[in-house]
C-alpha cells in the first residue's frame, strides 16, 4: 500500500475533524442553515472544477434528481445544519464524539428500518457503544445528562439522518459515478440551505468576506466537503474501503486537539473515557460488514 495513502488518511482525519471547530467560530456571524449553505456552495464549487479540469461527465439530465434531492436531504443539508445548530449549545469537541455514532445508528436503521440482516457483533457493538455515550454525558444515578438537552437531540437528530442517508445512497444512487453522486448531493444542499438561509436568517456578504471568516469558510467548505471527498476515495482506490473507513476513529481524537488548542475547550476524563468506549462499540459493529467487503 502506497505511504501517500497513510498521509491522506492523516489529512482527512484533521479536516473532518477541524469542520467542527470551523463551525464553532462561524456561528458568531452565520446562523446554522446560513453555515450548510456556505458550505455546500465551496464544496459544490470545488467539485464542479474538479470535474471540468479531468473532463468528468455530469449527467445532468441522466441524474434521478427525485431520489437524488431526497438522499440529499436526508444526508446533507439537515444533518449538517443540525450539527451547526448543536453547536450553540455544545462543545465542538462533544459535537465530534457524538457524531461518532454514526455507524452504529447506520446498523440500527439498516436492521430495523431497511431489513438488513444483523450479527451478534453488531448487537454487542450497539450495546458498548450506547455504555460510552452513557459515560460520554455523564449520566449517574439519580441524574439525567450533564449536557445541554437540547444540543444533544439536534446532535443525535444529525447522526440519524446520516444513518438513513447512508442507507438511502446505496438503495436509490447505484450506477452513478462518485463525481456525479457529489455534484447531486452538494447542488441539492446549495438550493435547500440557501432557499432556508435567506428566509430565516440574515446573510452578510461583509462578513462572508472578512479576513476572520473566509479561511473558516474555505476550510470547513472547500476542503471538508470538496477536497476531502478526493482524499477518501483515493484511499479506497489505493487502499481499501476498510482502510478509508478508519477514518471513523481518527476524526474525534483530531476535534478535540483543535478544540483543545484553538479554542480553549475542556476535555474532561469521562469525555475521553466515553469516546474508547464508543470506538471500540463502532469497531465491534462493524466487523461483520468488513469481512464481507463492505461499509457499515
Amino acid at each position: 500500500m502506497p505511504r501517500l495513502v497513510y498521509v491522506a488518511l492523516i489529512l482527512l482525519s484533521l479536516i473532518w475533524g477541524g469542520s467542527f471547530y470551523f463551525i464553532k467560530v462561524l456561528l458568531h456571524d452565520f446562523g446554522p442553515w446560513t453555515i450548510s449553505f456556505l458550505r455546500s456552495g465551496c464544496g459544490l464549487f470545488v467539485v464542479v472544477l474538479i470535474m471540468l479540469l479531468f473532463k468528468k461527465p455530469f449527467g445532468f439530465r441522466s441524474i434521478p434528481w427525485m431520489p437524488m434531492v431526497v438522499m440529499a436531504l436526508i444526508n446533507t443539508a439537515i444533518p449538517w445544519s443540525l450539527i451547526a445548530f448543536s453547536e450553540t449549545h455544545l462543545t465542538s469537541s462533544m459535537a465530534s464524539i457524538l457524531n461518532a455514532t454514526t455507524p452504529v445508528w447506520t446498523i440500527v436503521v439498516g436492521i430495523v428500518l431497511f431489513r438488513s440482516e444483523s450479527s451478534r457483533n453488531q448487537w454487542i457493538g450497539v450495546g458498548v457503544a450506547t455504555i460510552g455515550l452513557l459515560v460520554l454525558l455523564g449520566i449517574k444515578p439519580g441524574t439525567f445528562v450533564s449536557v445541554n438537552h437540547l444540543g444533544l437531540i439536534c446532535m443525535m437528530a444529525a447522526t440519524f439522518c446520516y444513518a438513513i442517508g447512508s442507507q438511502l445512497s446505496k438503495r436509490l444512487l447505484t450506477g452513478y459515478s462518485m463525481y456525479q453522486i457529489s455534484f447531486g448531493t452538494l447542488l441539492t444542499s446549495v438550493v435547500a440551505s440557501g432557499s432556508m438561509a435567506f428566509t430565516t436568517e440574515s446573510v452578510s456578504v461583509t462578513d462572508i468576506v472578512s479576513a476572520a471568516n473566509l479561511p473558516m469558510i474555505l476550510g470547513l467548505g472547500a476542503f471538508g466537503s470538496g477536497f476531502a471527498y478526493i482524499l477518501f476515495y483515493y484511499m479506497v482506490q489505493k487502499g481499501s474501503a476498510e482502510f478509508a473507513s478508519m477514518v471513523t476513529y481518527l476524526v474525534p481524537g483530531t476535534a478535540l486537539i483543535w478544540g483543545y488548542t484553538l479554542l480553549d475547550e475542556v476535555i474532561n476524563w469521562n469525555m475521553l473515557a466515553g469516546l474508547v468506549i464508543i470506538l471500540g462499540g463502532v469497531f465491534l459493529a462493524s466487523r461483520t460488514s468488513r469481512k464481507k467487503g463492505g461499509l457499515a
